[in-house]
C-alpha cells in the first residue's frame, strides 16, 4: 500500500506542474425581434470534424451559457429553441476565450401557434435520460440551503439523513458536473446556498467507461447534478454560526466557498452535541460494534432531530423506508442514540492548465455515541403453537474517528486521448462498550424454557480502505470507433480486540436449570485485495449502430484470522485457547468475463443488447477450527438489454435488464460459532454457492413545460437463484462444532435457496397550484419482497408488502412567505408461509407543516410541526406523538448578513424513535433513546459576495417573488 500511495503522490506532483491557463466559449441567446434573452434554449457544442456532441447546456435566466475546460480546436455551436429557427456557428478556439451573442429568429406562424411563451422557465424538462428541474420555480428564504430547496422538488425526499430521488438513494451529488465531498450527497447539499442554484438535474449516472462507449454496463447510481447560475460562479459565499442552549447543548460550525473561474475551494465544519451528523457509507467501514441491527425486509422510523444551528427550521421526524435484503442501509445517515460530533472537511476543484481537471476532498469526523434501546423480537418457529421471542435492553457507547480522502484527476492528453485517475482512501478507529440484558422465551415442541442473559462487550477496532481507478480512453479517427481500458485496484484491512463476558441462566418449564458464565478475549484481523481490468472496443456498423467487445478479468483475495481465548481463573489471564471459537480462513476468487454488445439508434430512440460469458473459480482454505479446503467453479451466461424510446416531445420510456452474480463474503463462508448474542448463535457456511441475480427496471417520464406538469414512474424487479438466505434452528443441550451449548438456544447460518423476489415501484406527479402560488406533488408506490428461509428444517417464505402514498404542497410565493404542507403514509402487510399466526400488518404516517415568515425589516419566524403515528407494532411500541420545533429572531448588521435566533427543539416533550425490521426469521421492534427538549440561542453570519451582476439577478428574482 505504501508503494501505491507513493506512486499516487508522485503522479499528483507531476500533474500539478502542468498548471496553466484554461479556455472557454461563452455567450448569450437573444430573441432578435423582442431583444430579450431566451432562457431554456438548447446549446450543443459539437466537434467540427465529426459532428459528435461534446457538451449540451440550457441557457439560464439571462440567456447565458458557458462551455469551459476546453483545449484549442475547431467546434460547432448549435442553438435551438421551440418556435425559433436553429442557428449553427463554426468556431475556432486558439489561445484566448471566445464570447458570442446568438440571435434567434422565430420560425413560421404555424410553429409559433404551438408555443406558449411565459415569463418564467418551465418547472421540468426532459433531456435524454436527465430530468431537469428549474430552481426558480421553488421559492425559499434568502438563507436557505440546497437541502432546503431540493426538499420541494417533486420526487426528491430526505429520510433519516439519506437523500432519495424517484424512490432510490442518491449516491452522488455534483456541482456543475464536479464532485463535492466525494459520494456524500447530504454534505454537498447542506453546504450549498439555494440562491446560486439554477437547475437541478436528476439522472442515472453511468460509469466513466460506459459514458464514453455509450453502452450501459449496469454500473449506474442515482445522481443529482446542481447547475449553478452563470453569474454566480465567481465570488465567495458561506456562513458561520454558534449557539448555546439549555442542558449544555451547543452547536457551532459553518462553511465557506471561494469561486474563481474554474477554481472552487470549500471548507465545512460541524461541532455539536445535538445529533447533527454528516456521515457517508465510507465513514462506517464495518468496524463499529455498536448496536446496529441488521436483517432484510426492514422498515424503519426515527425520532426527530434538529437541523443545523445555522440553517433554517428545526428538527423533523423520520419515516419508514424499505431496506429489503440490505442491512448495510442501516449504516447510511444517522446513528441511533445521542451523538456528539466534531467534523471538518475541505474540497478543492480546479483546472490545471488546458488539459487537467482536478477535484479532491478531505473529510474528518469524530463522534461519541450513547445508545439506550429496548427491543422485542418474535422469531418464526414453523409451528402454530410454538413461541420464541426475545426482549432485550441495550446500553452502548462508542467513539468513532474517521478520515476520508477523495481525489479525481482528468487529463485530456489530446482531442482523442484521455486519462482519468480516481483514488480514494479512508481510515477509521472505533472503541465501543455494549451491555445487553435479554429475556428469551423458547417453547420448542410444547416444552417451555426461559433464558436470562447478560452480554458485556468491549472492543477496540481499526480499519482502512484504499481504492484506485485508472481509466484510459481513446477515440479513433473513424467516428464511433473507440478503445478504453479501466483498471481498478482496492485493498482493505481490519484489526480489532474484543472482550466478551456472558452470564446465562437457563430455566425449564419446571423451574429447574443451570447458570453458566464465560469470559472470552478475541484478537481479530482481516484483509482483502481486489484487482480487475475491463477492456472495451467499439466499432461503428453504420451511422446509428455500433458493436462493442469487452473483456474483464478479475482477481480477489480475502483473509480472516481470529484467535479466541478464555480467562484462566488460576492466573487471571486470557491464556486458554478456544479452538472452536477461533478461525484462520482465506478465500481467492478468479473470474474471466468476456462479451459482445450491439447498439442501434440515436439520442431519442435507442436499443442495445448483449451477452457475456463468465467463468469463476472460488477457492477457500481453512486452518482453524479444523483444516479444510473448498474448490468450486461456476460458469454463467449473463445477458443484458436496454431500450430507450422518446414517445413524444413530452414523454419517454426506458427499460433495462441485466443478469449478474454475487459471491458470498468471507464472513458467510467461515463456520465459526459466534456467541455474542447468546442464546441466539450464528455460524458461517463454507459450502455456499454464488447468487445468480436477474434485474429488470423501467421508467416512464412525462413533462409538459407549458403547463408545468411532471409525471415520473419507476419500477424495479429482482429475482435470484441460489439466494443467500438464513436457516434457523431451535434446540437445547447440544454440541456445535465441539462446543457444548446448555439450555435452549437458536442457531442461524447462511444457506442457498431459490425463491427470492423483490419489487419496488414509485410514482410522482407534480402540478402548479397557481391560485395559491404553490406546487402540488403527489407520490405513491408499492414495495414487495419474498424472502426464503429455513426454520427448524422446513422451508419458509415471508412476504412483505408495503403500500406508500404521500402529498406535498410547497409554496412558491416569495422569499418572505415559505410554507410546506406534507403527508405520507405506509401500510405494511407481512405473511409467513409456515406460521400464519405470525402474519402481521402495521401502519405509519407522518404529517408535517413547515412555515417560514420573514419581514423586510428582518424579523422572522420559523415553525416545523410533525405528527407521527404507529399502529400494529408490539405491545408498548405503538406511538402517536407530535414533534414541534420553533424559532424566531432578527436579521441584523449591514445588508442583514447577521442573524440572532432563539429556537426550541421538541416544544411538547414528545420526541421518540421507533424501528421495525421484518425478515424470514423474525419480526423485531426497537425503541431508541432520542434527544429531548432544549432551547438554544444562535448567532449566524452570512457571507455573500458575487459582484454586481449577481446582485442584479437577485433583484430580478425578488421582483418575481413579489
Amino acid at each position: 500500500m505504501n508503494r501505491r500511495m507513493l506512486l499516487s503522490g508522485v503522479l499528483f506532483l507531476i500533474l500539478s506542474a502542468l498548471n496553466a491557463q484554461t479556455l472557454k466559449i461563452q455567450g448569450t441567446v437573444v430573441d432578435q425581434q423582442r431583444k430579450v434573452p431566451l432562457q431554456g434554449a438548447t446549446v450543443k457544442l459539437k466537434s467540427a470534424t465529426n459532428s459528435l456532441i461534446l457538451k449540451t447546456q440550457l441557457s439560464d435566466s439571462t440567456g447565458a451559457f458557458i462551455f469551459s475546460e476546453l483545449t484549442p480546436d475547431s467546434f460547432q455551436l448549435s442553438i435551438s429553441f421551440v418556435g425559433f429557427n436553429t442557428v449553427t456557428r463554426n468556431i475556432r478556439l486558439d489561445s484566448s476565450d471566445i464570447s458570442v451573442t446568438v440571435n434567434l429568429v422565430p420560425g413560421s406562424s404555424q410553429e409559433l401557434a404551438t408555443v406558449i411563451i411565459t415569463s418564467k422557465p418551465p418547472v421540468a424538462v426532459q433531456k435524454g435520460d436527465t430530468l431537469q428541474i428549474s430552481a426558480d420555480q421553488f421559492k425559499v428564504n434568502p438563507d436557505a440551503s440546497g437541502e432546503d430547496l431540493v426538499k420541494k422538488v417533486p420526487g426528491i425526499t430526505i429520510e433519516n439523513g439519506q437523500v432519495k430521488a424517484q424512490g432510490e438513494n442518491v449516491q452522488k451529488v455534483t456541482i456543475d458536473g464536479r464532485e463535492l465531498f466525494g459520494d456524500d450527497a447530504t454534505a454537498a447539499l447542506r453546504n450549498l446556498p439555494a440562491e446560486i442554484i439554477d437547475k437541478i438535474q436528476i439522472f442515472d449516472r453511468l460509469s466513466d467507461q460506459a459514458q464514453f462507449t455509450g453502452f450501459d454496463d449496469g454500473n449506474t447510481n442515482k445522481s443529482i447534478n446542481i447547475v449553478t447560475k452563470a453569474n454566480m460562479r465567481n465570488g465567495q459565499f458561506g456562513r458561520v454560526y454558534a449557539g448555546y442552549g439549555t442542558d449544555a447543548h451547543y452547536s457551532a460550525g459553518g462553511n465557506a466557498t471561494i469561486l474563481k473561474d474554474n477554481r472552487r475551494i470549500s471548507l465545512v465544519g460541524n461541532f455539536n452535541n445535538t445529533n447533527q451528523q454528516n456521515f457517508s457509507q465510507q465513514d462506517l467501514l464495518g468496524v463499529t460494534s455498536n448496536s446496529q441491527r441488521g436483517g432484510g425486509g426492514g422498515n424503519r422510523g426515527g425520532g426527530g432531530r434538529p437541523q443545523g444551528g445555522g440553517n433554517r427550521g428545526g428538527g423533523g421526524g423520520g419515516g419508514f423506508s424499505g431496506n429489503f435484503g440490505n442491512s448495510s442501509n442501516f449504516l447510511v445517515g444517522q446513528q441511533n442514540g445521542i451523538n456528539k460530533t466534531n467534523a471538518f472537511g475541505v474540497n478543492y476543484s480546479d483546472l490545471w492548465g488546458k488539459k487537467i481537471t482536478t477535484t479532491g476532498s478531505y473529510f474528518y469526523n469524530h463522534t461519541n455515541n450513547n445508545t439506550n434501546e429496548i427491543a422485542n423480537t418474535q422469531y418464526i418457529t414453523g409451528k402454530p403453537d410454538d413461541i420464541s421471542d426475545v426482549s432485550d435492553t441495550t446500553i452502548a457507547g462508542s467513539r468513532n474517528t474517521n478520515h476520508r480522502i477523495n481525489l479525481r484527476m482528468e487529463y485530456k492528453i489530446d482531442s482523442n486521448n484521455q486519462l482519468i485517475i480516481t483514488p480514494n482512501l479512508s481510515f477509521q478507529d472505533n472503541n465501543s462498550d455494549r451491555n445487553v440484558s435479554s429475556l428469551t422465551h423458547f417453547f420448542p415442541q410444547g416444552s417451555g424454557s426461559i433464558n436470562i442473559n447478560q452480554n458485556i462487550t468491549n472492543s477496540t477496532r481499526s480499519g482502512n480502505n484504499l481504492n484506485n481507478n485508472i481509466l484510459y480512453r481513446h477515440s479513433f479517427a473513424k467516428k464511433g470507433r473507440t478503445f478504453s481500458v479501466n483498471l481498478n485496484t482496492s485493498s482493505n484491512k481490519r484489526d480489532g480486540e474484543t472482550y466478551v463476558q456472558t452470564f446465562s441462566q437457563y430455566l425449564d418449564n419446571n423451574g429447574a436449570g443451570e447458570d453458566t458464565t464465560s469470559n472470552r478475549f478475541a484478537n481479530q484481523a482481516s484483509n482483502g485485495m481486489q484487482l480487475s481490468t475491463n477492456l472495451a472496443y467499439t466499432e461503428p456498423l453504420g451511422t446509428k449502430s455500433q458493436l462493442q467487445f469487452n473483456y474483464n478479468p478479475s482477481y480477489a483475495t480475502s483473509k480472516s484470522n481470529q484467535q479466541t481465548y478464555a480467562l484462566d481463573p488460576a492466573d487471571n489471564k486470557y491464556s486458554v485457547f478456544l479452538n472452536n471459537f477461533s478461525n484462520d480462513f482465506e478465500t481467492r476468487t478468479r473470474a474471466q468475463n468476456a462479451g459482445v454488445s450491439y447498439r442501434l439508434g440515436d439520442r431519442d430512440r435507442q436499443i442495445s443488447f448483449g451477452v457475456n460469458y463468465q467463468h469463476t473459480n472460488l477457492n477457500s482454505e481453512r486452518i482453524l477450527p479444523i483444516v479444510a479446503r473448498v474448490d468450486k467453479s461456476f460458469d454463467n451466461i449473463l445477458p443484458n438489454a436496454m431500450i430507450r424510446y422518446k414517445l413524444s416531445p413530452k414523454s419517454s420510456i426506458r427499460l433495462f435488464y441485466r443478469a449478474n452474480v454475487n459471491q458470498p463474503s468471507v464472513t458467510q463462508l467461515q463456520d465459526v460459532l459466534d456467541p455474542t448474542n447468546a442464546p441466539v448463535y450464528t455460524l458461517g457456511n463454507p459450502d455456499l454457492n454464488q447468487q445468480y441475480m436477474h434485474t429488470v427496471s423501467g421508467r416512464y417520464t412525462f413533462t409538459d413545460p407549458a403547463k408545468g406538469l411532471l409525471l415520473v414512474g419507476n419500477i424495479f424487479y429482482q429475482t435470484a437463484q441460489d439466494y443467500i438466505a438464513n436457516a434457523s434452528y431451535n434446540s437445547r443441550d447440544t454440541v456445535i462444532n465441539g462446543e457444548k451449548i446448555s439450555g435452549a438456544y437458536r442457531l442461524s447460518k447462511p444457506v442457498n435457496l431459490d425463491g427470492y423476489r423483490s419489487l419496488r415501484s414509485f410514482l410522482t406527479f407534480a402540478v402548479p397550484m397557481k391560485f395559491i402560488k404553490s406546487n402540488f406533488n403527489l407520490n405513491g408506490g408499492v414495495t414487495f419482497s419474498k424472502l426464503p428461509g429455513i426454520i427448524n428444517g422446513l422451508q419458509n417464505e415471508t412476504d412483505n408488502t408495503t403500500y406508500t402514498a404521500g402529498a406535498v404542497i410547497a409554496s412558491n410565493v416569495s422569499q418572505y412567505v415559505d410554507f410546506t404542507v406534507s403527508y405520507s403514509a405506509n401500510f405494511n402487510n407481512v405473511k409467513n408461509q409456515l406460521q400464519p399466526a405470525s402474519n402481521d400488518h402495521y401502519f405509519q404516517h407522518v404529517a408535517g407543516l413547515q412555515l417560514n415568515l420573514l419581514s423586510k425589516s428582518g424579523w422572522f419566524f420559523q415553525n416545523d410541526l410533525n405528527n407521527q403515528y404507529y399502529s400494529g407494532l408490539s405491545a408498548g411500541f405503538n406511538q402517536d406523538y407530535w414533534l414541534w420545533n420553533m424559532s424566531g429572531g432578527k436579521k441584523i448588521l449591514k445588508n442583514q448578513k447577521g442573524e440572532l435566533k432563539l429556537s426550541v427543539f421538541d416544544l411538547l416533550k414528545q420526541n421518540r424513535s421507533i424501528t421495525r425490521d421484518v425478515t424470514s426469521e423474525y419480526i423485531q421492534d426497537v425503541q431508541n433513546q432520542v434527544l429531548q427538549q432544549y432551547f438554544m440561542l444562535t448567532f449566524t453570519y452570512n457571507l455573500r459576495n458575487f459582484g454586481t451582476a449577481a446582485a442584479r439577478a437577485a433583484n430580478r428574482a425578488n421582483r418575481w417573488g413579489n
